[in-house]
């Protein structure tokens, strides 16, 4: 049986190769372009500038809002 001539790779030094391919998540593109359209729909919608502020804040929580209706069902 023939030795193998490469030397072995240890844990860590697999990961570090900028060949390995790491799936990258994109959450942070759905959550910013859900931002942009709930601020949108939320300030079109608001009737005074309070209201627009209020639903500047809604827009950041929209997510859990979103949840909260669901499981509400």
């Amino acid at each position: 049986m023939a030795k193998s001539t490469k030397a072995p790779v240890k844990s860590n030094e697999c990961c570090a190769r900028p060949c390995a391919k790491i799936p990258c998540s994109d959450n942070g593109l759905v959550y910013g372009l859900g931002f942009i359209g709930a601020a949108i729909y939320y300030v079109q919608t608001a009737t005074g500038f309070w209201n627009g502020v209020l639903g500047i804040l809604k827009a950041l929580v929209w997510p859990a809002m979103l949840v909260y209706k669901l499981i509400g069902l």
